[in-house]
């Protein structure tokens, strides 16, 4: 079966999810991203709220964060979100999260250059594919065993898959800043509908999820 056969047949099965925190102006990460500021600089309160769910008055964030994983059977991301690095592999990075990441399921990383898998504790393994974003959704539907498929991120994978029309629902945690720099999810869309589908909101984030239609 071709990729574009596979991916017709998936649609029909499976769900495709992405979710992302970003600004009011839409930025999902600030400029001048490295070690030292994996989400740019400046853009420290796009995830600030996610530190904060122990505080009176957030029980609705803190179920979001508790649930934003559920039902995914796979995750893809961009090489991006796994790591600073931009060439030929770093063989001692294994991601941002130490020992066990928070995606416990297969997720694959998208990627120019070829690694071997890495398998980490909690249940996630790194896979990473080189043959482009619709190769890595045909791998994450077979290992997601009829669950969902999310897309991890970062804003250019995310929106890779949203201009490809291969998202069906997206997630944005809108936090009340206006970066005005960096990488934002909706540099170069057009033809794009998020009907909002549900909203719920504390003093520091909304969170509002997005059919998608092309």
């Amino acid at each position: 079966m071709s990729i574009r056969a596979h991916l017709i047949r998936l649609r029909r099965m499976t769900m495709i999810t992405a979710n992302l925190a970003v600004s009011l102006d839409g930025f999902a990460a600030g400029p001048g991203q490295d070690l030292d500021h994996p989400f740019g600089v400046g853009a420290e309160a796009l995830t600030a709220w996610m530190f904060e769910t122990e505080q009176p008055g957030r029980e609705a964030d803190k179920k979001i964060l508790a649930d934003i994983h559920a039902g995914i059977g796979a995750h893809i991301m961009g090489r991006n979100m796994f790591g600073p690095g931009r060439g030929p592999w770093d063989l001692g990075w294994n991601g941002w999260w130490g020992t066990e990441p928070p995606y416990h399921a297969p997720t694959f990383v998208l990627t120019h250059y070829e690694r071997e898998p890495v398998t980490m504790e909690g249940g996630t393994t790194f896979t990473f594919v080189t043959e482009g974003i619709e190769a890595a959704l045909v791998q994450a539907h077979e290992a997601a065993d009829g669950k969902d498929v999310g897309i991890a991120g970062g804003a250019a994978t995310i929106r890779q898959y949203l201009a490809a029309g291969l998202l069906d629902e997206l997630v944005l945690h809108v936090v009340p800043v206006v970066l005005g720099a960096g990488e934002n999810l909706f540099t170069g869309l057009s033809g794009i509908e998020l009907r909002p589908m549900e909203t719920t909101a504390s003093h520091t984030v909304a969170h509002v999820r997005y059919r998608v239609r092309h």
